[in-house]
């Protein structure tokens, strides 16, 4: 199977539980490809949840849900290890986190020392009970969850965290087509089970794809330009970490793999730029204070870089 024929089967397998937002699909299946992770925006009643893990049954991925509340603890998220009474020995009951695909949810409502439980156990895909190394499983996506309305009760993330996510997706309203087909399709009920369209080491050959996908030394440059643009521009307090441009490299990667392509094009950076680059950026005060958003920021970047041919 080529990328493209897993993205096709992909969409059209998750349309039997959920109504459009295929970007959003496709840039899960970007995350997941790339062992990724991904920062999900949106208001309650988006279908956050039911993407996720809809996404997680189409895949053929175990899935956990995680509700993030201020009194979480980090052992409620990797494990404990205890003393069982009936085996006379130590054991370790893991957690939620032992999952292929992991929803945060409402990450910002717990305290920091939880949240670094969750991002050290996305950066180094362990944990360790009670000194004890555990390997998470592969592949490991965590898609965490905000909710931009809220203010009171919440942690926000550090720069440092956020950046450790490779895309930011939005999921806003949807299109009034959008919501009449769901307003329809809930009325008579019409939403079926969700059956995986892609066995384990068919997702690993997948992946191994993505890896083998060539980038020319022009797109490189092209990308440290897009990169070194945000670190000189005026409006930006910090512009993005060589992190940042990895992800970028990766994610464009993915983005033409999905194409059904060999080979990244100038058009695959311009389509990541925005969900790998603007959740890292900081604004300077009087910007931010003028309404100015990080993405218009890119969107300026983007037209004024030149683009190889």
């Amino acid at each position: 199977m080529d990328g493209k024929t897993f993205i096709t089967n992909l969409k059209r397998e998750l349309s039997k539980a959920v109504v459009g937002k295929e970007d959003v699909i496709e840039l899960l299946a970007v995350a997941l490809l790339t062992e990724g992770h991904v920062l999900l925006e949106g208001i309650p009643g988006v279908a956050k949840t039911t993407v996720a893990k809809a996404f997680a049954s189409a895949t053929g991925l175990t899935f956990s849900r995680i509700q993030f509340t201020p009194d979480l603890l980090p052992a409620d998220i990797i494990g404990v290890r205890y003393y069982d009474q009936k085996v006379k020995d130590w054991v370790v009951k893991k957690g939620p986190i032992f999952a292929n695909v992991v929803l945060a949810d409402e990450i910002n409502r717990a305290q920091p020392k939880t949240q670094s439980a969750l991002l050290e156990a996305m950066q180094e895909r362990q944990v360790t009970i009670e000194g004890e190394t555990h390997q998470l499983p592969r592949p490991f996506l965590v898609i965490a969850t905000m909710n931009p309305l809220e203010q009171e009760g919440v942690y926000p993330l550090p720069e440092a965290q956020i950046d450790r996510f490779m895309l930011k997706v939005e999921m806003g309203y949807p299109s009034r087509e959008e919501e009449l087909a769901l307003l329809r399709r809930k009325s008579t009920n019409d939403f079926g089970d969700v059956r995986p369209v892609v066995g384990g080491s068919e997702l690993f050959r997948l992946m191994e794809g993505v890896r083998k996908v060539t980038v020319s030394d022009e797109v490189i440059e092209y990308i440290y330009a897009l990169i070194s643009a945000t670190r000189s521009d005026e409006r930006l307090l910090f512009g993005a970490s060589p992190r940042a441009g990895e992800h970028l490299l990766y994610a464009a990667k993915a983005s033409a793999f999905l194409d059904g392509r060999e080979y990244v094009i100038p058009d695959d950076v311009k389509k990541m730029t925005l969900p790998v680059l603007a959740h890292r950026l900081v604004l300077r005060v009087d910007y931010e204070l003028e309404g100015l958003k990080p993405r218009d920021v890119l969107m300026d970047i983007l037209k004024r870089t030149p683009v190889p041919v």
